[in-house]
């Protein structure tokens, strides 16, 4: 049978003349798939990923209103499609996400990265700075202990201003190597 189909072409009936069965014009704009609401990322553990499990829990650790869609690209990284902007900031300015106790490293895919290509060697902690005196609630101090711990990326100005909390709340980004 494979040989009688290896031989199949499409001609008109009694010609041995080959037909085009699709044609594309050559001025047509194909349609790139890619979002700017992508992450890519890996998850900091040695062993394999249970991937339904892992989908399951992180769609529901981020109730995302839009969706997500979540792809296992192979190598340990998975692609997080996000369909609402609001879904894909609440997930980046957020918590350090875990799976299992194995903590998600992720980048901000931009258009023409590879997902299998790019470094996964930074990651961003939410750090409480306790037993600070009253007047060193600024920014200032909050970029001196950013810095020092990694790299300084923000710091809950709310917090400080009204006075709830006794400890400063920074955000620094740190090299996980």
């Amino acid at each position: 049978m494979e040989e009688g189909l290896a031989d199949l072409r499409l001609t008109e009936e009694g010609d041995n003349k080959e037909l085009e069965a699709w044609e594309i014009e050559q001025n047509t704009e194909i349609e790139d798939s890619f979002s700017e609401l992508c992450l890519v990322g890996c998850f900091l553990t040695a062993t394999t990923i249970n991937f339904q499990a892992m989908r399951t829990v992180m769609a529901n650790l981020w109730h995302p209103l839009g969706g997500v869609s979540i792809t296992d690209v192979g190598e340990k990284r998975f692609v997080f499609q996000f369909y609402c902007e609001m879904d894909f900031d609440r997930v980046v300015k957020g918590a350090s996400w875990t799976f299992n106790n194995h903590l998600l490293i992720y980048h901000h895919l931009k258009q023409g990265e590879d997902p299998l290509e790019v470094d996964l060697l930074y990651t961003k902690f939410w750090v409480q700075i306790y037993n600070l005196p009253h007047g060193f609630f600024t920014e200032a101090i909050a970029k001196q202990f950013g810095d020092f711990i990694g790299v300084f990326v923000d710091y809950d100005v709310k917090a400080i201003t009204a006075g709830l909390r006794n400890y400063m709340l920074i955000r620094v980004k740190v090299d996980i190597r």
